[in-house]
């Protein structure tokens, strides 16, 4: 039986785009269905059909129903090993999967000032001292993952991860706000940009014709 990931309009559900690219990146088969967010009581029932959260993105596996990005992620790892979706290093692993909790857990402050916008004209905008500090940590992550494990491919633990799908949106945060990055940092988000997944998540992106005026202030 096919999996079934659940996600939200593609040009503003980061959390959506995580598992999606997980799964997509490291080639696990699944079926899509899209459900608008903030589009009325039907649509919100859809969701509440699938899973009690209300809040997509879910993966449904048979009788399984899992919802949240990194618990999918999780899921997925331990349902198909031989997609690596962690690392086979222990290290490593223990190095991207913290890595991942902290993306899932903290930078609430550039998640607030600069949200998921695929289709925003690219321009800055003033951030707070909070979100120059989420900037900066990130670049830091991504610097130093590429540089211990670069030797093994261009991702942050050379092959394609869940820690890279984790990050994904950001690098659209950091392309559409205009946020000046390293040099290093640059080189990572042209890796990602150039993924077939990343693509194709960003290209049905900027086909969606929906806008959600809560999203488009800034």
């Amino acid at each position: 039986m096919a999996l079934t990931l659940v996600i939200g309009n593609k040009n503003y559900s980061s959390w959506s785009m995580r598992p999606w690219m997980a799964l997509k990146g490291t080639g696990i088969s699944f079926d899509e269905i899209v459900i608008p967010l903030y589009t009325g009581d039907a649509d919100k029932q859809r969701i509440l059909d699938v899973t009690r959260s209300g809040k997509v993105p879910a993966l449904v596996d048979g009788d399984i129903t899992v919802w949240d990005s990194l618990a999918i992620i999780e899921y997925a790892a331990e349902r198909f090993p031989d997609a690596r979706l962690w690392p086979q290093d222990v290290v490593a692993r223990a190095h991207a999967r913290s890595i991942s909790a902290e993306m899932h857990s903290g930078f609430m402050a550039l998640r607030n000032e600069c949200g998921m916008n695929i289709h925003r004209p690219i321009r800055s905008k003033p951030l707070s001292d909070d979100a120059r500090a989420n900037i900066a940590r990130i670049q830091q992550i991504w610097t130093e993952c590429r540089a211990r494990y670069g030797g093994q491919g261009p991702y942050l633990f050379g092959a394609f991860s869940g820690a890279d799908a984790m990050y994904a949106p950001v690098v659209h945060r950091f392309r559409t706000y205009a946020i000046n990055v390293t040099p290093p940092v640059r080189d990572y988000m042209e890796t990602m940009q150039a993924n077939a997944a990343f693509r194709e998540w960003s290209d049905a992106a900027l086909a969606e014709t929906l806008l959600i005026e809560r999203f488009e202030i800034d």
